[in-house]
């Protein structure tokens, strides 16, 4: 009988597995957090944290990552989420020293995050893409880095609803909400983040977002006056002007020969080349600088997608059609969060929780990210090393532990008397008249 070790499992990965760099690049990065926190307990509970997060438990909550990191209770974590005082800025900062470009792309999408209850601070029934419809959720404005080496999460806002939130102070003092907090739109706390990440000193040429953020003359406005470019969705009704009038951007197609088409990968795909037929026109010559309505055909079914476009200086079609294309990358940068590193498993309800675990989150997708930009090219046979696979070599070989059966049992008896506690605090609730 054979037994697979875990030297064996790099051999077998190959050269591209670099685990005393990979274990020394995580300690740089942890190190520089360390600054954030005042005590050595919040510092080594950060570092389990984001462990935890990197690992391969089922949940990525503070239960199961005290168990992860052998504590005999979540106390620990529980209150680096509640109490520490940090900030996204070393995120953004460490994204942009290994993944940052001159022509990188800053790009602004919101995510929802299903709840139970009405107590978790900005929730409430409201549509979020996560589930295709209207849900009980808070909803995240996220801000992705993208650039050809590679892609992460930067920045992020919490959106609160004004009329079932803002306008109740005692819910908000609950959920732990600042009480200078004002109501901001989606796209005004897009505007926020990439304001920030500019003032920074964010190498980026090019912002890039949904309809939500194309229909909103304050952002579009907010960029131009800081002369950076942007390739913004819109809706077919929304309208500009052509040819001497303002018409609505689908009537504009019309215009367009079999001439005007032509035909552009917008980026790679999981199945290969992400091929449309592209046209482009200027528009609003009013205005200042250079603006184009940029059209998006699918050559297998017809559909159209609009884009607005702005530019300092001109441009070909070519790089309006690569920032379009690019605006996928936040869509995979959600999906590595929520499924490699557990962005959606927290369970705190208070404003400084959800914004603490958000960040280490992003702090453990960015480390991905990394090792990904770092690792050598691959060869001819296999394909580069991805997000998932890179934390699945850091859980089982990198960063691999093991439990006693004596700890395993602790923490079993341990969540079951604390579900049967709350279990009877419902039931007593619920009893009531």
């Amino acid at each position: 009988m054979f037994v697979k070790t875990s030297e064996d499992r790099v051999v077998a990965a190959g050269d591209s597995v670099a685990v005393g760099r990979w274990r020394a690049e995580f300690d740089v990065l942890m190190g520089r957090v360390a600054g954030r926190f005042g005590r050595v307990e919040p510092r080594r509970t950060a570092r389990a944290y984001v462990l935890g997060l990197l690992s391969g438990i089922e949940r990525k909550n503070c239960w199961w990552l005290a168990e992860q990191a052998g504590l005999a209770g979540p106390q620990a974590m529980q209150r680096l989420v509640r109490s520490a005082r940090w900030d996204a800025d070393e995120v953004r900062r460490y994204v942009i020293e290994h993944l940052g470009c001159p022509d990188g792309v800053l790009i602004v999408d919101e995510t929802g995050f299903l709840k139970k209850g009405r107590g978790s601070a900005g929730v409430q029934r409201q549509y979020t893409g996560t589930a295709g419809r209207v849900e009980n959720a808070q909803v995240g404005v996220f801000m992705a880095y993208a650039s050809p080496r590679g892609r992460a999460l930067i920045d992020r806002r919490l959106y609160l609803p004004k009329n079932s939130w803002l306008a109740d102070p005692d819910r908000c003092r609950a959920a732990g909400v600042p009480q200078d907090a004002t109501f901001a739109t989606k796209p005004a706390l897009a505007a926020q983040m990439i304001t920030s990440a500019l003032v920074a000193g964010v190498p980026a040429a090019w912002v890039s977002g949904d309809e939500v953020y194309g229909q909103d003359p304050h952002l579009r406005g907010v960029l131009e006056e800081a002369r950076i470019g942007y390739v913004l969705a819109i809706a077919g009704n929304r309208r500009a002007h052509f040819n001497g009038a303002d018409v609505p951007v689908a009537d504009i197609t019309h215009a367009a020969m079999p001439r005007h088409w032509h035909r552009y990968s917008a980026g790679a795909g999981a199945k290969g080349p992400r091929y449309y037929d592209w046209a482009w026109t200027p528009i609003d010559p009013q205005a200042s600088g250079h603006r184009w309505l940029l059209i998006r055909r699918n050559p297998k079914t017809g559909e159209l997608a609009y884009y607005r476009c702005h530019s300092p200086h001109p441009v070909p079609l070519l790089a309006l059609v690569r920032v379009a294309g690019i605006r996928w990358s936040v869509e995979e940068a959600f999906q590595a969060a929520k499924g490699q590193v557990g962005l959606d498993h927290y369970q705190v309800r208070t404003w400084t929780g959800w914004h603490r675990h958000i960040t280490l989150a992003m702090l453990a997708l960015a480390f991905l990210a990394t090792i990904a930009a770092l690792s050598p090219p691959p060869d001819p046979q296999t394909i580069a090393l991805t997000m998932p696979e890179i934390r699945r070599l850091l859980a089982t070989i990198v960063f691999a532990t093991s439990r006693s059966t004596r700890q395993t049992l602790h923490w079993s008896q341990w969540r079951r008397r604390h579900q049967a506690n709350a279990r009877q605090c419902h039931y007593q609730h619920r009893s009531r008249p």
